[in-house]
Order: C-alpha cells, then sequence, then structure tokens
C-alpha cells in the first residue's frame, strides 16, 4: 500500500511540476516563439503570426515575438501591421538593427522617403560601415528625386563591399530611372557578372533590354533564368510578359502551359496559366482551368479561394457559396473565405448581413484592404455613403494601387459633384493602370466638366481607343458634345453607348436631357419606353420613367413605375425615397411611412432613411419617433449634418437640451454651410440661448435664401423683437402671417404680434 501511494505522490509531483513549467509564462513565450520560427522557416507565415502572438499573450513586451510577428506581416504584405510590430520591436529593444534595417526598408516601400531616409541615417550613425543602411539611404533619396545624390551613397557601398551584386542592381536602378540608360546598362551587367547565378539579376537586366525593344537579347537572359532555376515561377512569368508585350500572345500562352507541367507541384506555377485566362479577359476558359486545378489539387486553399472569386465575379453565387462554406467550417477566422462570405451576401442582395463577416475578417487583419474595400461597398449600398467613403480611403492607404478603391471614390465624387475628386481619381488610375480606360474616361469627364474641351476630347478618344468594346467612353464623349451644344454628335454617341450596353442608364439620362437641349421633351418618354422593352430588369429606367411621369403630373403612373424599381432591386433605396414622395404627394402620408419602413427593413444601417423617415414622421405630429430617428442616424452615422441639424431643431422645439443643440447644429452649419435651414437652426439656437446678436445675422441669411418660408420669418421676428428691434420684428411677423395665413405657425405669430401692440 505505502509503495503504491509513494508512486501515485510521485506521478502526481511530476504532474505538478510538468503543468507550472506549462504554465510559467517565460516557457510558455519561447516555445510560441520557436512554433512560430518553424512555420515562419517553411512559409506558413499565417500560422507564424498566431503562435508569435500567442508569445505576445505570455509576454506583451517580449521583443523577439514583436520582431518575428512584424517579418510575418511583411511577408504577408499587411504593411500597418508590420510597421506596428516592427516599431515595438524598436522601442523595447533599440539595439534591434535588423528591425530598424527593415523599418526603413518598409518606408521606402511605401514611399516615405523622408521616414527612410531618417532611419538609414540613424543607423549610418551608429555604424557607417553599414552596407544595407547605406543602400536604404540612396532608394530613399532616390524615392526623393534626387538621384545626383543617391549615386554617391551606391558608390560608397560599392567601395565598402565591392563584390555585392544587389548594391550594383539599386545603382542601375537609379541610372535607369533617371534616364541614364549607358551606366544603368554596365551595372545590371556588371550585376550579372559578379553574381552569374542570380536570377534575380537577369530577370532585372531582361526587363532593362526589354525597355529598350531589345527583343531577343531580353529572351536570351530570361531562358538563362530559367535554366538556373528549372522550379522558379517568376522567370516563366516575364517570358510570357515578354511575348505578350511583342503581340505573340500564343507562345505567351505556351509559355504558361509549359510552366504547369514543369512545376506540378508549386501551386503559384501551376496557376498562372488560369490567371493568364482571366486576365485577358477569357473568363470562361479562366474558369474551366480553375475547376480543373481544383480537382488536381483539391487540398490547395488557393486555388480554392480564387476559383471562388471567379464564381462570385460570374454570379453563380451558389456554387461559390458551396466551395466557401467548406473553408470556413474547416477554419470560421479564415479571412479571405469570410471576405467571400461578405461579397456573396452582399451579391444576394444582403449588404446588412455582409457586414459582419467583413468585420469579422477585419479583427482578424485590421489593415485587410480588400476587407475594406468590400466593406464599403456593403455600407454604399446600405445608403451610408460617408461610412463607405472611409473604408475605401482607409483601403487606398493601405493598398495605394488599389484600382477599385480608386474607382469607388471616383463614383462617390460623381454623385456629390465634386470634380477636383473625380480628378484625383481618374489621374490616380492612370498612374495606377495606364493601359486602362477608366482613368482616362474619369479625367475625360472632369476636364468636361471644367469646359477643357481640348483635353476632355484626348482622354475620352484614349479611353475609347483602350475600350472600344465598353459603353463609358462613348457616354462620355456624348456628354462632352452636350456640354459643347453639339447635340446632334451628342445624341449619336449616346446611342452608340446604348448598342454596347443596353442596361447602360448613364448613356440613357444623357439622351433625355439632349432632347431637353434640342427642345424636344417629347422624344423623351416613347425613348424610354423603348429602352425598357430592350432591357425590362433594369430598376434604374423604372425611376427615370417615374420622374418623367412625375413631370407630366401624372402621379398615379409615377408611383407604379418606382415601386416597380423597388420589386426588381430591393436595396434601390432612392426609389423607396422617390416612391414615399409620390405616395405622400396624393395625400397617402401613410403609405409613404410603410415604404420608408420597408426601405429600413432592407438597409437596417443606412442614416439617410432614419432621416427622411423622421422628417415625415415629424411632419404629422409624432415628434418623439422623429427624435428616436435622429438619434438613431446619428448612432449609424456621426457625421451626418442633417440627422445632427433635424435633431438639434426639435430639441431647439421640444425643451431639450440647449447646449447640446446649439453643439449639434453649429456641426451642421459647418458641414452645410450653403444650406438654409442649418443657417435657421443655429440661428434659433442662438436665439435660445439668449444671444440675439448672433441669431440675427443667421436668420437673415436664412430668409435671404428663401425669402417667404414663414417659419425663418418668424424666427427672424422674434430675433429682432428680443434685439428691441419692434418695428421690425412687425413687418416680418405681419408678412409671414400674410404668406399664410393658415400656416402651423399662424397661431405663434398672432400672439407674437400682440404682444408687440
Amino acid at each position: 500500500m505505502f509503495r503504491v501511494l509513494r508512486v501515485w505522490l510521485a506521478t502526481a509531483l511530476l504532474v505538478g511540476i510538468t503543468a507550472g513549467c506549462t504554465r510559467d509564462p517565460e516557457v510558455r513565450k519561447r516555445e510560441y516563439l520557436e512554433s512560430g520560427q518553424r512555420h515562419f522557416n517553411q512559409g506558413r507565415y499565417r500560422e507564424a503570426a498566431i503562435q508569435f502572438q500567442n508569445a505576445l499573450q505570455a509576454d506583451s513586451r517580449f521583443a523577439a515575438a514583436h520582431y518575428e510577428l512584424g517579418r510575418c506581416y511583411l511577408k504577408l504584405e499587411l504593411w500597418n501591421s508590420a510597421y506596428n510590430s516592427l516599431q515595438r520591436a524598436v522601442e523595447l529593444d533599440p539595439s534591434n538593427r535588423q528591425a530598424q534595417l527593415e523599418l526603413g526598408q518598409l518606408f521606402v516601400r511605401g514611399r516615405e522617403f523622408g521616414r527612410a531616409r531618417e532611419k538609414a541615417e540613424l543607423l549610418l550613425k551608429q555604424n557607417p560601415q553599414d552596407v544595407e543602411a547605406r543602400v536604404v539611404l540612396a532608394k530613399a533619396l532616390a524615392g526623393l528625386r534626387n538621384p545626383d545624390a543617391a549615386v554617391p551613397e551606391l558608390e560608397e557601398a560599392l567601395r565598402l563591399a565591392p563584390n555585392r551584386a544587389q548594391t550594383y542592381l539599386e545603382l542601375a536602378r537609379v541610372h535607369a530611372d533617371a534616364e541614364r540608360m549607358k551606366p544603368a546598362e554596365e551595372n545590371f551587367r556588371k550585376a550579372v557578372a559578379l553574381d552569374p547565378q542570380s536570377v534575380q539579376a537577369r530577370l532585372e537586366l531582361a526587363n532593362f533590354l526589354a525597355r529598350a525593344k531589345r527583343w531577343q537579347e531580353a529572351e536570351e537572359q530570361i531562358r538563362k533564368a530559367i535554366e538556373l532555376d528549372p522550379k522558379a515561377v517568376n522567370p516563366r512569368a516575364v517570358l510570357s510578359r515578354l511575348f505578350l508585350a511583342q503581340g505573340r500572345k500564343a507562345e505567351a500562352e505556351q509559355v504558361l502551359v509549359e510552366a504547369k507541367k514543369a512545376l506540378p507541384d508549386v501551386s503559384e506555377g501551376y496557376r498562372m496559366l488560369a490567371d493568364y485566362y482571366v486576365t485577358s479577359g477569357d473568363m470562361e476558359k479562366g474558369l474551366a482551368e480553375y475547376a480543373s486545378l481544383l480537382r488536381e489539387h483539391p487540398q490547395d486553399l488557393k486555388v480554392k479561394k480564387n476559383y471562388i472569386q471567379l464564381l462570385i465575379l460570374q454570379n453563380r453565387i451558389d456554387d461559390a457559396t458551396k466551395l466557401n462554406d467548406e473553408i470556413l467550417k474547416g477554419n470560421p477566422k479564415d479571412v479571405e473565405g469570410l471576405i467571400h462570405k461578405g461579397q456573396i451576401l452582399t451579391r444576394r442582395g444582403r449588404p446588412n448581413e455582409a457586414v459582419q463577416p467583413l468585420e469579422a475578417a477585419l479583427t482578424v487583419e485590421p489593415d485587410n484592404p480588400v476587407a475594406r474595400y468590400n466593406l464599403g461597398e456593403a455600407y454604399r449600398l446600405l445608403g451610408n455613403t460617408e461610412r463607405a467613403e472611409r473604408e475605401w480611403r482607409e483601403a487606398i492607404r493601405l493598398r495605394p494601387g488599389m484600382a477599385s478603391a480608386h474607382e469607388a471614390l471616383a463614383a462617390a465624387a460623381m454623385d456629390k459633384g465634386d470634380v477636383q475628386g473625380v480628378l484625383q481619381s481618374g489621374e490616380a488610375l492612370i498612374t495606377i493602370q495606364p493601359s486602362s480606360a477608366m482613368g482616362y474616361t474619369l479625367r475625360g469627364m472632369a476636364r468636361t466638366a471644367r469646359q477643357e474641351w481640348a483635353g476632355a476630347e484626348e482622354d475620352l478618344k484614349k479611353a475609347l481607343e483602350l475600350a472600344p468594346a465598353s459603353p463609358a467612353p462613348y457616354s462620355k464623349l456624348g456628354a462632352l458634345r452636350a456640354a459643347q451644344k453639339r447635340f446632334a454628335e451628342a445624341e449619336k454617341y449616346y446611342e452608340q453607348a446604348l448598342d454596347r450596353e443596353p442596361n447602360f442608364a448613364e448613356a440613357l439620362r444623357g439622351l433625355l436631357r439632349v432632347y431637353g437641349g434640342q427642345r424636344q421633351p417629347g422624344k423623351s418618354l416613347p425613348r424610354v419606353l423603348d429602352q425598357i422593352n430592350k432591357a425590362p430588369q433594369n430598376s434604374e429606367y423604372q425611376v427615370i420613367l417615374g420622374g418623367l411621369y412625375l413631370g407630366n403630373k401624372q402621379i398615379d403612373k409615377a408611383e407604379a413605375a418606382f415601386a416597380k424599381a423597388t420589386e426588381l432591386n430591393p436595396y434601390y433605396l432612392d426609389a423607396y425615397y422617390l416612391l414615399a414622395q409620390a405616395q405622400k404627394d396624393q395625400g397617402g402620408t401613410e403609405r409613404a411611412v410603410a415604404t420608408y419602413q420597408r426601405a429600413l427593413v432592407v438597409a437596417p444601417a443606412s442614416a439617410r432613411t432614419h432621416v427622411m423617415l423622421g422628417a415625415l414622421e415629424n411632419e404629422r405630429g409624432n415628434w418623439q419617433r422623429a427624435e428616436e430617428l435622429y438619434r438613431k442616424a446619428m448612432q449609424l452615422d456621426p457625421d451626418n449634418p442633417l440627422a445632427a441639424n433635424n435633431l438639434a431643431y426639435l430639441l431647439l422645439e421640444h425643451g431639450g437640451n440647449v447646449d447640446y443643440a446649439l453643439s449639434l447644429a453649429q456641426e451642421a452649419r459647418r458641414k452645410m454651410p450653403e444650406a438654409s435651414f442649418s443657417a435657421d437652426t443655429l440661428g434659433w439656437a442662438y436665439y435660445k440661448k439668449g444671444n440675439a446678436v448672433l441669431a440675427i445675422d443667421l436668420l437673415e441669411e436664412a430668409v435671404k435664401k428663401a425669402p417667404r418660408n414663414v417659419t425663418y420669418l418668424y424666427h427672424l421676428g422674434l430675433a429682432h423683437q428680443k434685439a428691441g428691434n419692434l418695428s421690425k420684428a412687425k413687418s416680418l411677423l405681419e408678412k409671414a402671417l400674410k404668406i399664410n395665413p393658415d400656416s402651423p405657425r399662424a397661431e405663434e405669430i398672432r400672439t407674437a404680434l400682440s404682444d408687440l401692440e
């Protein structure tokens, strides 16, 4: 019995010691660090990042884990997270030269050349013989457009390490960017001579030669690179691009067919052919190739995820959902899987549900630009345009070359009439994608708005050349001709746009404006009905039709058209707003309220819908409900100036907190300085605070902009009364009563007049 007891005690003691070690934060953090390093060395960067994060949970000041986590983020191209981790690493351990150096290199990549220069100079102050730091300094100087200062730094680096081929490559790049072709070529060739086994050096020399259209020499260097590393992906990709640059498409494709055979175990290699089909616009071949790859490599998540993205883009939502659910079942926190889920829900017309998985993706990777972009799209569909724009701007900050985010911001700028915003987006896209029509189209639009006719025409003709099958350049050329009052040509361009894409509503709207410019409004209704016959599922055409019926005072038909638009597209919020207005115009206030409530069901995060329903509720006397709606709008979109203005006014009218109302009114006025109602609300707030002088200035502005607004006249009259200007007050109040003796304010106005007698 005693022997059994001793064994039991020894076992318990051993278990206790083991458990104690496992709970020891020092031991635990080292184990996580080593595990993460093993994952990192095997190229499993996400798994490595999780282990380094676990190490930091054990010890948040573990500098080595911050550094290793930063390296993972660099590999994953999560630049903001990489910066945060590396910065924390050097704060905790300033002696970590490699972390300092990688921060400098990160600044160069992010085009923050001033910060890169500071970091390099700091390292060189510590060690003037630091070759890598000197190279970072040179790259920073080159980025600051000072190649003459960059060259001596690189030459000094070569003096310190004369056989370093990478430095010759950097020197060659600086000369090439400065159009100094002879020294550029000399240095590229020197790099190859120093390291003839370097694939990178040969490919950079090949790219330089291709730039000079020395095709054969470039091809020789690329084929040598393939010989040096037959399992490398990049040389084969570069060779394919070289053939494409020469118009040799069949040979470019054949290179990728051969790559697929030569690299059967390298995902990036056997995916190149499928990606080529997709980027060249042959989506059918791309889908077929990815379907084949998924059968051959069912465990390759990258293949599966790329295939899912293609299926989503082709609106094969059920197929995409099935595959994506498999990914999320295996890992509910898979970032790409969550993003795809958000995209799928958005495509299904459920953007309110899409927000949750996209925000979950950002919880895992806060600086994922694709998640930010798609979250912006979801908020756009929900009517929260300000939040959408914030997400798109953040996506661009994280990935400056993200064309889709620039295009989204351009569309938002167009909606607001922000010509400068459209111009900036267009020029950014031209820089990012010089062979794409979109940037030229946008810049052409902006130049049209500025009446820069020659520049606009040049841009739009360039867009037409780049995308002859797209309706957009034709439509924009139509807008240019209409602005020039060359209506016959404008009409021709708009019709050409609609021939290419029957659903292109922009062109139909432009065509109607041309009819107006030619004083032929009678052509509008038949032309719209004809286009609806060609594109019967187009909800925007129903809105256009409803607008024409409204103009003809055919309210019943307008209401039917707007209702049809909401049936065709349940998330088309503007259609709900127009429908509600048509219903209200016919005395159907209850139906209008019901329409707004339907809009809130499909878009519960739309601040604008809350504000519009609030205004209607206030108008029919339900001010408490209106206040709830305005407060909800402020929660959804704290920057919404209309919600702030309307809530401020309700508080002032119904005994709310005047100081809070004043702050809301000031914010609304700052964001809507031209609106008469913002001047009136802020003036009324100052009146309630007892400051008649400030009130009068603002209220006079409101009356000047809307001289027959009874409420504005009433407010201004009371302000003058408080200031002692009794005759002026009487005149204003009498004018208000004369304009509308039966207004809701009439009794208050009569009471105020009696007080003046």
